[in-house]
């Protein structure tokens, strides 16, 4: 269903449960910056009724996400600490096409959402089965549902708003971008992405 290209390196889970503080930390701001891009894009759209529609509760979704990884956190004594740059969100950000016709770079937005969506469901997933915390899995496992249906709409907006065709090309092409970006990145497990 998402059609990521390739698998997160099967080392991930295995670090990431050693880093359990530094993957909550930056769990919380990945759903910080997932509220935020939908906010951005209701106030860059806000024309786009089906967009506003299917966005709004998406936003209240993120931030609950962003409060429950803080209790999560909490729980375990750990605190916030500083954002720190999400490389694979960087570089996926670089192919929104700029200039050209504006709904190029509508679309783009739409699709490089999606795709942060179906890796962060992707990782969620493997959380979810492959930690020894049972707490997390739960956890982890409702939030990989969620993930997978924010994908969802992200294409369905796309298609929407632009042919069907156009999307899935663009789709594909951007599929093949993002799977050579999480292969040229560094597995780190204190990293969400």
């Amino acid at each position: 269903m998402l059609g990521l290209k390739l698998p997160t390196d099967p080392r991930w889970v295995n670090i990431a449960e050693k880093n359990i503080e530094d993957i909550l930390i930056d769990h919380a701001y990945c759903e910080q910056k997932a509220a935020s891009s939908c906010i951005s894009l209701i106030v860059q759209y806000p024309e786009k009724d089906k967009l506003v529609e299917m966005l709004t509760p998406v936003v209240a979704e993120e931030w609950n996400h962003f409060e429950r990884v803080i209790e999560e956190m909490n729980k375990r004594g750990f605190k916030l600490g500083r954002q720190r740059k999400d490389e694979y969100v960087a570089k996926l950000l670089k192919h929104i096409r700029k200039g050209g016709h504006p709904d190029n770079q509508f679309l783009d937005k739409l699709l490089v959402c999606a795709l942060i969506e179906a890796r962060s469901c992707e990782r969620f997933r493997l959380l979810s089965e492959d930690i020894a915390d049972d707490e997390l899995k739960k956890f982890y496992y409702e939030l990989m549902i969620s993930e997978a249906n924010h994908y969802v709409n992200f294409v369905n907006l796309a298609k929407e708003y632009l042919p069907e065709e156009t999307v899935k090309t663009r789709l594909d092409e951007l599929l093949e971008i993002e799977a050579d970006i999480v292969l040229n990145l560094e597995v780190r497990g204190d990293r969400m992405h």
